[in-house]
């Protein structure tokens, strides 16, 4: 009988070995966080206490690990799987990582006469627990043919996309597209709800329309109900929208959309939703247009959730009522670099001292002493403490009161996480 090392059973890993102990394949486990192997036991897996003790004692070598840095400690580490490798076996990365690492890999196990398949999935954990995994694989034509069957008792399908990291390169290129479809369906529905539209009545649109996805069927009632248990988390499509924002850099294509889409699961980790759902990303959201995306879930449990979402993050709404109330003792100290167009195509420049009064969806309020132009550029430099790099303004308002002066200023080319470091560290200094 064809014995299965497992290694790596976290939320696609535990049910994936399930599938296969129920399709009677024998298979040893091993996961480096003690407790998750218990239930696979149970059902009848053997245990291992390391990856060169599973792959030493298997015929073909399955992992499922989080990230590149933990792939290199299961495979090359002390007692990492390349340790117990012998002629004639095979190994099979479900992992989503770097295609190069991949390719390295495979490189490795052809040197010990190993196949190498990095076969990496779609479908989050209920495809998982249902054995209807998609499997994008790269390596030998014959190899994935080879192991086809074993596959198919973890998904329903099996699309061979070219040689040795292809497989990699697929989940990057397929999972850029699920995190920009996610952040447009957030984005859709924060519009709608800021408009008064029903949650479920917009949803239902959007799965009827143009608009409809798999992001769409999947997360809308978890956001809807505030329903953010663990299907997919929020920092591992962070994580690979990183890995394809290196690979499209690296491959010289212009990605815009990624750049977007890796930006507000920047702010969502920040944020201190990294261990929830991906579909958490909608609690950014909330806070930004100052309600629920379902008002219809602010009775009962789901008001105490909401009542969590907005204490649970590091940085308070900055809404309306905490700027009116905060506005007389927000005196934080700032120099501004101020710039004057001079004849010949040349600037001159002075640096002078400011105070930050407050921050408003589109801009901040600044006071000094010296009296500037209305359009006139300046750049904001905050003490070295905040972390924060230098921030460009345009003065559209000014106000005198006394000796000083108000500027109203339009920030430009702020990002959104460069917001939410300016927000967080505003609240630092009023809390």
């Amino acid at each position: 009988m064809t014995t299965i090392g497992f290694i790596g059973l976290g939320t696609m890993g535990a049910p994936m070995a399930a599938n296969l102990l129920r399709k009677g394949y024998a298979v040893t486990v091993y996961n480096r966080t003690p407790g998750k192997t218990e239930e696979l036991v149970k059902m009848g897996a053997d245990l291992s206490d390391s990856p060169m003790d599973a792959a030493r004692n298997s015929d073909i070598i399955i992992t499922m690990i989080s990230n590149d840095q933990a792939i290199r400690e299961v495979y090359y580490g002390t007692n990492g799987i390349f340790q117990g490798l012998k002629p004639g076996q095979a190994i099979i990365d479900c992992s989503t990582i770097s295609p190069d690492l991949a390719r390295h890999l495979a490189l490795e196990s052809e040197a010990k006469s190993v196949q190498f398949l990095d076969a990496p999935v779609t479908g989050s954990k209920p495809a998982a627990e249902d054995g209807t995994l998609v499997f994008m694989v790269g390596g030998s034509l014959e190899a994935v043919k080879e192991h086809e069957e074993l596959l198919l008792a973890m998904g329903r399908k099996v699309l061979h996309m070219g040689g040795n990291g292809s497989g990699s390169i697929a989940k990057l290129a397929h999972n850029t597209v699920v995190g920009i479809n996610a952040v447009g369906l957030i984005e859709g529905m924060a519009i709608a709800a800021r408009g008064g539209i029903d949650a479920s009545s917009f949803l239902e649109l959007v799965q009827s329309g143009g608009a409809a996805s798999k992001q769409a069927d999947l997360k809308g009632r978890k956001i809807i109900e505030h329903e953010f248990s663990n299907q997919f988390s929020l920092a591992l499509m962070l994580k690979d929208l990183r890995l394809s924002s290196v690979l499209t850099d690296n491959m010289n294509v212009p990605t815009p959309m990624l750049e977007a889409a890796k930006s507000q699961f920047q702010i969502g980790d920040a944020m201190g939703y990294g261990n929830l759902d991906l579909s958490a990303l909608a609690l950014c959201y909330e806070r930004w247009i100052g309600r629920p995306i379902a008002e219809a879930y602010q009775g009962g449990a789901d008001a105490a959730a909401a009542e969590r979402t907005s204490e649970s993050a590091n940085t308070p709404p900055i809404g309306a009522e905490r700027r009116r109330s905060a506005r007389l003792a927000m005196e934080i100290p700032l120099m501004l670099s101020v710039y004057q167009w001079e004849q010949a195509g040349s600037f001159s420049g002075q640096t002078i001292e400011g105070k930050l009064l407050d921050l408003s969806d589109s801009g901040l309020q600044i006071s000094s002493s010296i009296r500037l132009e209305k359009d006139m550029f300046v750049v904001i430099h905050f003490l070295q403490e905040a972390g924060l790099p230098p921030i460009t303004a345009r003065i559209i308002r000014i106000e005198q009161q006394d000796d000083i002066f108000h500027y109203g200023c339009m920030l430009t080319g702020l990002s959104p996480y460069q917001r939410l470091q300016l927000e967080q560290y505003i609240h630092s200094k009023l809390d």
